[in-house]
């Protein structure tokens, strides 16, 4: 490894050149030329640099925004899924029973009926049913508006800060009477 060049690097060659130039009128993309020559994307790049030429990246652009569609597509599903359990759990632990809960003991299974559900049952579908509706709510924050989130935040510091001025001139007034 001398002369600064890395393991399996070569010299970039007027021919490398001519070739990047040629094969880029033809239309390829970097990519392409890259594979054809059995050179390194990055090289192609720099070497199409020097050459003044540039790649069209329209196809990229369309391809990146397919791929942002897809993804935010996708997490509506999600969330749609996470308040669908949260309402799924919310109805069942409204209802009026009776339950029938099954107990395993010695490696039998016993079933049995209640009127309402153990605390410990209601808690952990209470968990559940919190943690789906917070998951949901997070995803949400992906594909909102930040400068929404920023303007409800400022909104509510606004809010609180009149209404300690008001609770403040209504003890002032308290006072003075």
């Amino acid at each position: 490894m001398s002369g600064g060049l890395k393991k399996g690097d070569r010299p970039v060659t007027d021919e490398d050149r001519a070739a990047v130039r040629t094969l880029h009128a033809q239309g390829l993309g970097r990519n392409e030329i890259a594979r054809q020559l059995g050179r390194g994307q990055r090289t192609v790049s720099r070497i199409a640099e020097d050459l003044g030429l540039t790649f069209d990246r329209t196809a990229t652009a369309v391809a990146t925004q397919a791929r942002v569609s897809d993804a935010k597509a996708r997490r509506a599903a999600i969330i749609s899924g996470l308040y669908d359990v949260a309402e799924a759990d919310l109805d069942y632990l409204r209802r009026a029973g009776p339950y029938e809960l099954v107990e395993v003991s010695a490696g039998k299974a016993v079933a049995f009926r209640v009127g309402r559900l153990p605390a410990i049952d209601r808690r952990a579908l209470l968990t559940g049913i919190s943690t789906a509706i917070t998951a949901a709510t997070r995803l949400e924050t992906v594909d909102g508006d930040p400068g929404t989130d920023a303007a409800r935040s400022m909104l509510t510091s606004l809010a609180d800060g009149i209404r300690r001025l008001a609770d403040a001139h209504e003890e002032d007034t308290a006072e003075e009477g």
